[in-house]
């Protein structure tokens, strides 16, 4: 595959830096959630029934803070925003350790409200520094540096709890968290382009772009991250099932480098294709893993297929996102991708844990898929042609006949 669409990229200006900052910005906010559940478990000895409790809140508040920031970001710019966030986080993380358990859940529920929001902040600023064409790229490359955050921040959060502690771990997600903030804030990148800031201030009303082909959209979202959940705590579970656990990370490792595997491919492409198409095939080809048996790396190379398309599924979205909304709604728009791929993990994490244990893991497989499938044909009728942003002359992902993207200009 030809490295030419990956050298493009980096040749424009502070797009390296962006993804350079975005990868390590993004790794002490994916250590959060097991950084609360193990001091939750550990350090207050609460148990796993409180420890849910407290991410939770923590989920919550970030899935009603996302778009709210965004929408910040769209009117206010970017660094109010990031100061505010960033000092609450700071704020949070230095003095979590010490909290009494009441406290902490709702203080979790506030910094998650105020949650720093890198992911869809880099996302929004390269929608404004990359060209349309190079877009499939760049979310391509941005999706592979998202799975290596949460390769590491949850690892790290589990060696800094187990040898040092709450406080120590905190106190270091504290400086990471605030070295993020104030990175970003430093490198203020641009969240629109030359050419819409110099398109007239017209304020951006919801009713222009929050369409039922966005909705559409967010579902199929929330299915992607269903499904991918849904597979990890399977995958855990048949291997915990046939005492194969010594091999759970590493079987975890192989299933991720899949992921990077296809979002490097899927972003080196000419072409794209729809996020329903690839969710849905994501989905189905999940549905026969469970009938592997034996030993673990069968169920590992059974992964494959549907591996491979975890990135390109999840990058195409942010895509076509860009292509359906104007530049001025765009964070609140990238806030609410946010908050469906925190909808989709939420929902699927009972689910498939009630699955597991009146059915068995292989049924995980099978019902996740099937629901990921399920949710991408309810979308599909509402998948129509949307009203055409100012400043882009390109139908979305979904537009059309919702199966196939039209050939990327230039």
């Amino acid at each position: 595959m030809a490295l030419e669409p990956y050298r493009r990229l980096f040749r424009l200006p502070g797009v390296g830096v962006l993804l350079a900052v975005g990868v390590l910005a993004r790794v002490p906010v994916t250590a959060i959630g097991m950084a609360l559940t193990l001091h939750a478990v550990e350090s207050l000895d609460l148990g796993y029934i409180m420890a849910g409790l407290l991410t939770m809140a923590s989920t919550v508040g970030l899935a009603v803070g996302s778009p709210l920031s965004g929408r910040f970001v769209d009117r206010y710019g970017l660094r109010p925003v990031l100061a505010v966030t960033t000092a609450a986080q700071a704020l949070f993380w230095a003095t979590a350790w010490a909290l009494p358990f009441p406290v902490l859940v709702g203080a979790a529920a506030v910094a998650g409200l105020l949650g720093l929001p890198v992911f869809s902040v880099v996302r929004q600023c390269l929608a404004a520094m990359v060209p349309l064409e190079q877009r499939r790229t760049a979310f391509s490359l941005d999706s592979m540096f998202v799975e290596l955050s949460y390769m590491t921040g949850p690892a790290l959060a589990v060696f800094g709890m187990i040898t040092f502690g709450s406080g120590p771990t905190m106190a270091v997600i504290a400086i990471g968290l605030t070295g993020s903030g104030l990175a970003l804030l430093l490198l203020n990148p641009p969240i629109r382009s030359a050419e819409e800031l110099a398109e007239p201030g017209a304020k951006v009303s919801r009713r222009q772009w929050l369409t039922p082909g966005l909705l559409a959209l967010l579902a199929t979202v929330a299915a992607a991250t269903f499904v991918l959940t849904a597979t990890e705590l399977a995958m855990v579970a048949t291997m915990e099932g046939s005492k194969q656990t010594a091999w759970i990370g590493l079987a975890v490792g192989i299933w991720c480098v899949y992921s990077l595997t296809g979002g490097f491919v899927y972003g080196g492409l000419s072409r794209g294709f729809s996020p329903l198409l690839l969710i849905a095939s994501m989905a189905l080809l999940t549905v026969p893993v469970g009938l592997v048996s034996g030993a673990w790396w069968w169920l590992v190379l059974a992964l494959l297929p549907s591996g491979l398309l975890c990135a390109p599924s999840l990058s195409s979205t942010v895509e076509a996102l860009t292509r359906r909304v104007p530049a001025g709604a765009r964070g609140e728009a990238m806030g609410l991708h946010g908050t469906a791929l925190l909808i989709g993990a939420a929902a699927s994490a009972p689910v498939a844990g009630a699955i597991i244990d009146a059915h068995g893991a292989g049924w995980a497989f099978a019902v996740s898929g099937l629901i990921g499938v399920a949710i991408v044909l309810v979308a599909l009728p509402f998948s129509r042609r949307p009203p055409r942003p100012p400043a882009e002359t390109l139908s979305g992902d979904l537009s059309g006949d919702a199966l196939r993207e039209a050939p990327a200009p230039g």
